[in-house]
Order: structure tokens, then C-alpha cells, then sequence
């Protein structure tokens, strides 16, 4: 587990507008303050990934989440609520006001709750969500430690060091509206 001075940096780093690196369920993620648009753009820039495909955004629960989804029916919720927390992400309706630098080309929005402690600490710390994409280049194997984040991404503001939660693959992504599994 993450020391709170660690805690406190990637917080930090996160307030002032950086980009950094930290532990997930499956692979070693990248993330911002989402409402940043110099933070997102970076992040694209550091991972050379094409903004139209979008980015996820994780929290410690749903609430942080609200500000960025448009109001769900209870029946959707009752769906959400069975894989949360966990490795499940869904797609979401999305409110105008959110970056088109996290939605893509879509009209929705990724969200998860993630189940990983070290970064619900990290998103209740933060007092909100926070971006969540692979710490790899485009194209290149997701990281699994923090020798390969450095290694892949050395233009990260900090890596927050911690386990991985254990997850074999990254996060099923999932279509609100229809269920459909995308991932």
C-alpha cells in the first residue's frame, strides 16, 4: 500500500495540472485532472493517442462521477451496481459541457468504479475522477511495473509505485443502452 506521503504527491502533481502514472486492477495507468484541458492534451501527447478514440475516467464511487454523466434510470443503475466496484467500465450518456478530448467521437462517456484500494485512495484523495488510460505508447503493451511506466512514458510528472490488483486483461468496457460488451 501506498504511503501517504506518495499519496499526497500524485495529488499534488494532479492539482497542479501534471500527468501521471499509478497502479490499476490489470496494467500500470495514466491519468489527469479531467477537467483540464492542458492536462488532457499532454496525456495524449506523452501516450501519442489519437483523441478521437476517447479516454476512461475511474472514481472511488459514483458520486464522483456525476458531474461529467447525464442523469441514469434506475434500471441501468441496478446494472451498474452489479459490477461495481470492479474491472467493469461502461459507457454512459454524457453531458454537453464534458471535453470532447474524453468522449472522442462518441456520445458517451467510459466510466468505472474501480475496486483497486491504492487508487480509490488516490481518486478520494483527489476529491474526484480521474482520467484513466493505459501507461503505454499507442500500440505498444500496456506497463505492468514502474521500471517500464519510466521506461515508456519518462515525460510523466510522477508515478505513484504499488501493486497491480491482479486483474488478468484490462477492464471489460460495456454499453450502457444495450448492453452490448465492446471489450
Amino acid at each position: 500500500m501506498t504511503n501517504t506521503w506518495r499519496l499526497r504527491e500524485a495529488v499534488k502533481t494532479l492539482n497542479a495540472g501534471g500527468v501521471i502514472g499509478y497502479p490499476t486492477e490489470a496494467v500500470f495507468g495514466v491519468g489527469c485532472d479531467p477537467w483540464d484541458e492542458e492536462a488532457l492534451l499532454r496525456l495524449l501527447e506523452i501516450k501519442q493517442r489519437p483523441w478521437h478514440k476517447g479516454l476512461i475516467l475511474i472514481a472511488s464511487d459514483f458520486n464522483q462521477l456525476q458531474d461529467f454523466i447525464k442523469p441514469v434510470e434506475a434500471s441501468v443503475l441496478a446494472e451498474l451496481d452489479k459490477t461495481w466496484p470492479g474491472p467493469v467500465t461502461w459507457l454512459l450518456p454524457v453531458r454537453e459541457e464534458v471535453s470532447m478530448l474524453l468522449t472522442g467521437l462518441h456520445d458517451t462517456i467510459a466510466v468505472r468504479i474501480t475496486a483497486h484500494p491504492q487508487t480509490r485512495a488516490l481518486c478520494e484523495a483527489f476529491g474526484g475522477a480521474i482520467v484513466s488510460t493505459s501507461a503505454n505508447l499507442n500500440g505498444l503493451r500496456p506497463a505492468m511495473n514502474v521500471h517500464q511506466v519510466h521506461w515508456q512514458l519518462p515525460e510523466l510528472d510522477y508515478v505513484l509505485p504499488g501493486s497491480l490488483g491482479g486483474a488478468s486483461k484490462p477492464s471489460q468496457i460495456r454499453d450502457a443502452q444495450t448492453g452490448e460488451i465492446l471489450r
